[in-house]
C-alpha cells in the first residue's frame, strides 16, 4: 500500500542571524511514499544534508511542516523527537560510526538497549541481521578487524536493529570499493524489495540511477529527476 510516509510543506531551513544568514533548504514540498527507493544528489554544500537530517528527525525546519507518519515532527521536543527516530528510522553513516571497543555483535545489538529489548532478545537479532549482510562469521571481530565493507555491513545490520520504516543513508558507498559497493547496494535494493523505505545521499550517478526516484538539490531547493 502506497501510503506517503514522508511530506515535507513548505519546509525551509536557515542558519545565522542577522545579515549573517545561510539559506540550506528553500520552500520544500516532497511526498515521500512507503517503499519508495530515492537517491538524493547535488552537489556539496546544496543542502543535501540538511534535508537529511530534517527527515531523519536530527534537526528541526525553521518553517514550514514535516510530517512523519501523519505526526508534524515540526511541534515535537527533542524527547519525542528521539522517539520518533528510535521506532521509526534507521540510519547508516559514510564512516560508520561503530564503536570501536564493541565487536560487531555488539555494535549491532546496542541500539536495541536503548528501547528496553531484553539482552538474550537483542543478541538474537543482531545475530539474524549480521546473517543477512553475510558476516556471522565475523560478528566477534571489532572494527579495526574489519574491512571498510564490512565495516558498512554492519553498519546496516546495526540499522535495521529496530525494524524501522524508513532507511536513510549517507554516501554508503562512499568509502568502500566497487565491489563492496555493489554488495552494500544490492543489500539496500533488497530491503526496498521488502517494501522498507529507502533514500540515500549519494555523488555518485551510477548509484543515483539505480533508484526509483532522483531528488537533486541545488542552492537549497529541491526538484525531481526522472531515475
Amino acid at each position: 500500500m502506497n501510503t506517503d510516509v514522508i511530506i515535507t510543506k513548505n519546509i525551509s531551513k536557515t542558519y545565522g542571524t542577522g545579515d549573517i544568514k545561510v539559506h540550506a533548504l528553500r520552500h520544500t514540498n516532497i511526498n515521500i511514499k512507503r517503499g519508495d527507493y530515492i537517491a538524493i544528489i547535488g552537489p556539496s554544500g546544496s543542502g543535501k544534508s540538511t534535508f537529511m537530517n530534517l527527515i531523519g528527525c536530527l534537526d528541526k525546519p525553521s518553517s514550514g511542516k514535516l510530517f512523519i507518519d501523519g505526526t508534524d515532527v515540526s511541534q515535537l521536543n527533542e524527547n519525542q523527537l528521539a522517539t520518533i527516530r528510535r521506532e521509526k528510522i534507521g540510519f547508516i553513516f559514510q564512516k560508520y560510526n561503530l564503536i570501536p571497543t564493541l565487536n560487531a555483535l555488539e555494535n549491532v545489538s546496542l541500539s536495541t538497549s536503548f528501547a528496553g529489548v531484553k539482552n538474550k532478545d537483542r543478541l538474537k537479532r543482531a545475530e539474524k541481521l549480521l546473517g543477512m549482510v553475510d558476516l556471522s562469521k565475523r560478528m566477534l571481530h571489532k572494527p579495526s578487524e574489519m574491512s571498510g565493507g564490512e565495516q558498512q555491513r554492519v553498519a546496516i545490520a546495526r540499522a535495521l536493529s529496530n525494524d524501522p520504516s524508513i532507511i536513510l543513508a549517507d554516501e554508503p558507498t562512499g568509502n568502500v570499493d566497487t565491489k563492496s559497493g555493489n554488495r552494500i547496494m544490492g543489500i539496500l535494493e533488497d530491503i526496498n524489495n521488502k517494501g522498507e523505505t529507502v533514500i540515500i545521499v549519494t555523488h555518485d550517478p551510477n548509484i543515483a540511477k539505480r533508484a526509483k526516484r532522483i531528488l537533486k538539490i541545488q542552492d537549497g531547493v529541491v526538484s525531481e529527476e526522472n531515475a
